[in-house]
């Protein structure tokens, strides 16, 4: 494990960015697993600037998405696919037959478990997944008490996370289930990065690096990973003890 912090949630930004784009140079045709949300919004920011700016070469690159919530896919304002349309894929022109992402509106999702997990499969694993961390824990859609030995999965949403995933939508959602990348699958990435900013997250981040690694706090699980990357602001870092 590697903790950087930054000053700046700029600085965090610009960092992780230029850390994925050093790990990728090396492989043809990488496969990145994106999430959506507030922390790697930044990182995104930066990718797409540097391939506006320095014609960054994406032509290889292939995507599988982390989540989505149950009943929704990119026609619906504010899912997962419905940000990362906006912030990466359509800013970086990728075709959409390299992006692998759950439709949650699909009446099978098992089938939709078992797609994403082909389309890893073929592309070789994942080489660099990007990932977020939810107040009580939560990587992805795996909330707490999850078993880290599952892999893609439909996933009961804790009350705490369907509350708070309400600001992503202009209207009130139901957000009771959704489908994920399972700790399994992350833990397989040859390289994690765990992003996260502001001094709300500053009491789960410290559980996350200096507590036990335990179901009850998901991402702890990622601890275990020897190419884990974990990217702070000053303001997520504040309560760490070093």
């Amino acid at each position: 494990m590697k903790l950087i912090v930054a000053d700046s949630y700029e600085e965090m930004s610009r960092q992780a960015c230029q850390d994925l784009i050093d790990a990728v140079q090396g492989i043809e045709f990488p496969l990145i697993c994106p999430a959506s949300g507030d922390s790697p919004a930044g990182l995104y920011r930066e990718l797409v600037l540097r391939y506006r700016q320095n014609n960054l070469p994406v032509a290889g690159w292939s995507f599988v998405g982390l989540d989505e919530w149950v009943g929704m896919n990119e026609s619906d304002e504010g899912s997962c696919k419905f940000h990362l349309n906006n912030q990466l894929f359509r800013p970086l022109q990728i075709k959409e037959d390299r992006i692998c992402f759950f439709d949650g509106r699909q009446k099978n999702l098992e089938l939709e478990c078992t797609r994403a997990e082909k389309f890893i499969q073929t592309k070789g694993g994942i080489d660099l997944a990007i990932v977020g961390l939810g107040l009580n824990g939560h990587v992805g859609m795996n909330e707490p008490d999850t078993i880290p030995s599952l892999r893609t999965h439909v996933s009961a949403i804790d009350p705490e996370t369907q509350q708070i995933g309400q600001k992503y939508f202009t209207e009130k959602k139901t957000l009771t289930k959704g489908i994920t990348l399972g700790i399994a699958n992350i833990l397989a990435s040859k390289h994690i990065y765990l992003l996260v900013s502001g001094s709300r997250k500053a009491g789960i981040v410290k559980k996350v690096i200096e507590g036990d690694i335990t179901g009850k706090v998901p991402a702890s699980f990622l601890r275990r990973h020897e190419g884990l990357r974990i990217y702070l602001d000053s303001a997520a870092a504040s309560l760490l003890d070093s």
